[in-house]
Formats: C-alpha cells, structure tokens, sequence
C-alpha cells in the first residue's frame, strides 16, 4: 500500500529512500527500453556440452529470454522491496507526537492569554466604577464643606397664632351662624397670617412618639378622653388638643398646654371651674401614667398668652372658654407634675 502522508510529514531519510526508488525505477525503465530496441548486449554464457548425432542435425541452441538483471549502478537496500511495502518508522511516530504535543501546548498557553486578557478587563472595570465611586463622595464631601462656608440666612419669624390668642376661642352656640371660630380676638391685620393655622388639616398632626401625652383623665369631672396634637380648629372638633409648644409629660421642665371647648364639641371642660387646689388628673403616654396636682386657676382675656410660658419644672395648664355660653373669656387651670407611674 502506498504511503500517502503529505511531503511536510516526511523526514530527511524519508525523502531521500523515496528519490532513491524513484531513480531506481527510471533507471529500470530506460534498461528495459534499451534492451527491446537491441542497444544492450548480453553477455555470452558459456557453451554446454552437447554430443551430435549424425542422423538427426543438431538443434539450434535456444537463445535464453533477456532477464532484466540488477545493474550494478542501482543502488540496493537491506530492506529491498516494493515502496508501496513502506511503512512509517517509529522515529517518524516521535516526530508525530512531539508535533501533537507541542500543539497541545501552544492551544493551552491560547486559552490562557485569552483568559487573562477577560481577567484583565474585569479588573479594569472594577478599577474604573470604585474610582468613580470614590470620585462621586470626594465631590459630594467637598460640596458638603463648601455649603458649610455659605453664610445662613436668617429665617423669617413664622408668627403663631398662640402667641397671639389662647386656644379655644369660638363663638357662643346661639349666635348668628352658630359657634364659629372667633376672629374678632384677632386683629384684623393678622387674619391673613394665621388662618392656615385656624383650619390645619387633622392628616398633618405630627405622629406620636413614646412621650406624647395621649390620654386626660380628670376623676372629679368624669373626664376620660383622648389627646388629639395640635388646638386648631378640626383638632378641638375631636376633643380635647394639645398645644404644640414642645413640651411632653416625661420632661423635667416645660409647661404642658390642653385645651378643650366647654360648650361644644363634647364640652369636656365645661367645669373647669370646680377643680380646687389639691385635685389630682392625670395624662398617660405610651409607657408612663403623670400624675398632676392642682394649685388654682383664674379667669383671663384671651390675649394673655403669658399663661402658656414655662413656669419652671414641670407643670401642666388647662385652657377652655368662659363663662359658659357667653365664651368672652379664658379659664385657665394650673397644676404640677408630682408622680409617675407605669
């Protein structure tokens, strides 16, 4: 069978034993030539021995067919035979596998440029969003410290409508119109300032927290009732509203303000003027009950907004309209926090 690997496959040796049988085959073809057209001699062999018979003629001698003989300039191997007999050597099988191997190898060392290569972008991606990262707080710490150096403005004074009127001012029941919020406590100049505050909306109380107050109980009125934040007019429509001063029952100091309507909208401070000195009420929070004890009231206008101020420790006032009916005036109740309790 013919060897038919491509000549890159061959070795040196290879090569040379195919050129050697290919000359070999052209010399043998060009002896076989010259010997049809009678160019080539043959040497002659020597005579037999042959007794003649006189009777019978002697028989030519028979001329031996030419066979092709091995010239001497041919060249001769020791493992003579057909080139289609060739088989690789086991050199050649070497070459073959250290071709593969070295093959193998190079692939590898490919696939590993190539991985590096991902490695390398994915590091440089990562590089590139913590540098921005770290840009984005370097410019926002360097923003925060330039709007420190920018001078503050002073706000405008937001004028409270507690510092002009105690809380639960209205008209009297049987007026014209019926209990309406009374503005004329107010001067008129001041109506345009504080009216968003007359008619606060009861979805912007502020939520409560573990120290706000959330119940009055005042035992010698039978008063129990919840604490609605804010003494505006839909607060005090619930009942009974604190006013939002920043004072709460667990403070040491700070005057806690409640006021309530005595003629509508329950009328819970309708006796306000039967506490006495010595009576106790109390305001409970989430976790606390404050007990509070009475030294006096009296009855003021409702401009005298002092009575709202801090009076030292912690102290509680009760605010309502009065006298009954007729809503012309302030009731204000004072007492001290003496006790806690869970």
């Amino acid at each position: 069978m013919r060897d038919k690997r491509p000549v890159d496959e061959l070795s040196i040796e290879e090569l040379e034993r195919i050129l050697a049988i290919r000359k070999r085959e052209e010399r043998q073809k060009n002896l076989t030539r010259l010997q049809r057209a009678g160019r080539v001699v043959e040497q002659p062999a020597a005579p037999p021995s042959l007794t003649v018979s006189p009777a019978v003629p002697a028989a030519a001698p028979a001329v031996p067919r030419p066979t092709p003989a091995r010239n001497s300039a041919m060249p001769a191997f020791e493992d003579e035979g057909d080139e289609a007999d060739y088989r690789p050597t086991g050199k050649n099988t070497d070459d073959r596998f250290w071709r593969s191997f070295v093959n193998q190898v190079l692939l590898l060392v490919e696939i590993a440029a190539v991985i590096g290569l991902l490695y390398l972008g994915v590091q440089m991606f990562t590089n590139v969003s913590a540098l921005q990262r770290e840009t984005a707080s370097a410019q926002a710490l360097a923003d925060e410290q330039r709007r420190a150096g920018i001078p503050t403005l002073e706000p405008t004074p937001q004028l409270q409508i507690n510092q002009i009127v105690l809380p639960g001012g209205h008209t009297p029941p049987n007026s014209p119109g019926g209990a309406q919020f009374n503005y004329q406590e107010i001067p008129s100049n001041l109506w345009a300032l504080v009216e968003s505050q007359v008619m606060q909306p009861i979805a912007f109380r502020p939520p409560p927290t573990e120290e706000t107050a959330l119940e009055l109980s005042i035992p010698k009125l039978r008063v129990d009732q919840t604490i609605v934040q804010g003494t505006d007019w839909e607060a005090l429509k619930q009942g009974i509203g604190q006013v939002q001063n920043g004072a709460n029952p667990g403070a040491e100091r700070g005057n806690l303000a409640l006021a309530a309507h005595n003629d509508i909208y329950g009328e819970f401070f309708r006796y306000l003027d039967k506490l006495e000195a010595g009576d106790e009420f109390f305001i409970r929070t989430r976790t606390k009950i404050y007990t509070y004890r009475v030294t006096g009231w009296e009855v003021v206008k409702p401009t005298d907004v002092h009575v709202l101020e801090p009076r030292g420790g912690a102290t509680a006032t009760l605010i309502s309209c009065y006298p009954y009916g007729q809503n012309t005036q302030r009731i204000v109740v004072y007492a001290d926090r003496v006790g806690e309790s869970f």
